[in-house]
């Protein structure tokens, strides 16, 4: 049995929600009063530009459209778009793995930029401050 594009698009949609079965546990125990209702964190989404570029990221935007389909109607060809936030440590604290990931892609930044040459005004064209 084909499912054409089916599987991809929901691995990326499980990027948004948490799933179903930590969903029904958290509301049981919820109904017995072993926990305070709060909502279930999504699964931690990476953006990886680069092996030097890997960011913890919280995904604010999703959409698909399906433009194609086999005679069974599953999607063959789609257009996915996606809005990504950058997660950092003030956004989820210093001991979530998150922000130790933010944390090793800052300080990964800072060591490259150390590396640029340093250049004044004149670098950008401007002779001096009036």
């Amino acid at each position: 049995m084909q499912f054409g594009l089916h599987p991809q698009i929901a691995a990326l949609e499980s990027m948004i929600n948490p799933s179903a079965s930590d969903l029904i546990a958290q509301n049981t125990q919820a109904s017995s009063g072993t926990i305070e209702i709060a909502a279930a964190e999504a699964p931690l989404a990476l953006f990886v530009w680069s092996a030097q570029r890997v960011v913890p990221v919280r995904v604010t935007e999703f959409s698909v459209t399906e433009e194609a389909f086999d005679p069974n109607l599953n999607p063959i060809r789609a257009k996915v778009s996606l809005g990504l936030r950058v997660l950092s440590v003030e956004d989820v604290g210093f001991s979530h793995k998150a922000g130790s990931l933010f944390l090793g892609y800052l300080q990964r930044k800072e060591m490259l930029s150390a590396k640029a040459p340093a250049s004044g005004l004149d670098a950008l064209g401007i002779g001096g401050v009036p």
